[in-house]
């Protein structure tokens, strides 16, 4: 899709279940959103997985063509949060490689209540020298990116015959003059001292052991800069190992953003409780409860929405739907109810509702999809009418 915002047309692409938790996955300068392909279809199983092409970049376009395609990594930021806004997605998880990394930890540092968790693959606080952008960025505006691209895919990837290192050179030349530009100047103009103090986990920082550009004490550096974060060195490989190593790279995206340790269980459940259920609901349930029914709210955040709703396995969509089934085939009235309203959150449709209460009518008997059927329909016009 192909969205008009801050003087773009943003070529945006969203893969996996609504409902299911948001990943917003930022490519590095010289590429496009298809640098994550192999990371993205796996994640789209479990998340719903975002991503764009950054301005000057792949099909993202200026519209006008008198500006040029310029940015600063506080401007590169608000284009992330603008796209996210588009979509309707508040809080997410972001992946980003390279200049995307250092993007993903500008969005943390100035909206810390957006991010998730960040996930930072080859990038650095700061980088090169300014010299070493000027005279890059003097020879990208003398002879264009075919200038440059011998020595960028070098530091790249460690085998240039493979056939995704010709497609990342194809992106590479791809890249107009003017947006590679604007986002070397904006790395060359990067700073770590704004960051430091304001960065916060979960964050998983992976580098490639023969990454030249940014290299390995760079990784450890925001490692530092980020309390309680891992670091993961991938061995033998370079700045661009999404394809290269992809399996090794998925993998350690799929770590980052497994279920929480038991230890964490019940600020991982409270969280998506709060995000199924309603941020108003946890509050109400919260303040009435007292010593006869504390310990049970305490269970039931732990355990079911801190170890199963929190799982990767299915996504949020589907365990809402699954929800729905159940409660609905037992005739539990009042969580069936809770679990209706929640579809505002799960993303789970009337028309899905419909579906599932079918189900139930199949499998479980008539009278308790029937009396469903009542409840669903009773809040759902409810619902219309306060939304």
């Amino acid at each position: 899709m192909f969205i008009a915002l801050r003087g773009m047309t943003v070529h945006v692409r969203v893969e996996g279940p609504p409902g299911a938790p948001s990943l917003l996955m930022l490519h590095s300068l010289g590429t496009a959103l298809a640098v994550w392909d192999p990371q993205a279809e796996a994640m789209a199983r479990t998340h719903r997985v975002i991503r764009f092409d950054l301005r000057g970049h792949g099909l993202t376009s200026n519209d006008s063509a008198a500006e040029p395609a310029r940015g600063s990594m506080a401007a590169l930021a608000e284009d992330a949060f603008a796209v996210l806004d588009a979509l309707g997605v508040g809080a997410t998880h972001v992946a980003g490689i390279s200049i995307g990394g250092r993007i993903a930890m500008e969005m943390a540092a100035s909206r810390p209540d957006r991010i998730l968790s960040l996930f930072l693959l080859d990038t650095a606080l700061e980088f090169a020298p300014a010299s070493n952008w000027e005279a890059r960025i003097e020879a990208v505006r003398a002879g264009g990116v075919a200038s440059v691209a011998e020595g960028v895919m070098a530091r790249w990837v460690v085998d240039p015959a493979l056939p995704s290192s010709r497609a990342l050179r194809s992106m590479l030349l791809a890249t107009p003059a003017e947006g590679y530009i604007g986002a070397a100047e904006a790395l060359r103009d990067a700073r770590a001292q704004p960051l430091l103090g304001r960065l916060s986990g979960p964050a998983t920082v992976v580098v490639g052991e023969l990454d030249q550009a940014t290299p390995i004490s760079a990784a450890e550096a925001i490692r530092d800069a980020i309390p309680g974060s891992d670091l993961i060195v991938l061995p033998g490989q370079a700045h661009i190992p999404t394809f290269e190593a992809a399996e090794a790279v998925t993998a350690a995206l799929r770590t980052h953003l497994s279920p929480a340790p038991a230890g964490d269980a019940l600020a991982a459940g409270l969280a998506v409780r709060k995000a199924v259920l309603g941020e108003a609901h946890v509050a109400r349930s919260q303040a009435a409860a007292t010593p006869l029914d504390a310990p049970f709210q305490d269970y039931i955040t732990r355990n079911v929405w801190g170890q199963i709703w929190t799982r990767p396995g299915l996504p949020r969509h589907t365990r809402s739907l699954l929800t729905l089934a159940v409660t609905a085939a037992l005739a539990r009235e009042g969580e069936f109810g809770l679990h209706v309203r929640a579809t505002r959150n799960t993303g789970v449709t009337p028309e899905e509702i419909a579906e599932v209460l079918l189900q139930v009518g199949a499998y479980a008997g008539v009278p308790v999809a029937n009396h469903a059927l009542k409840i669903a329909k009773e809040i759902l016009a409810e619902m219309e009418k306060t939304a």
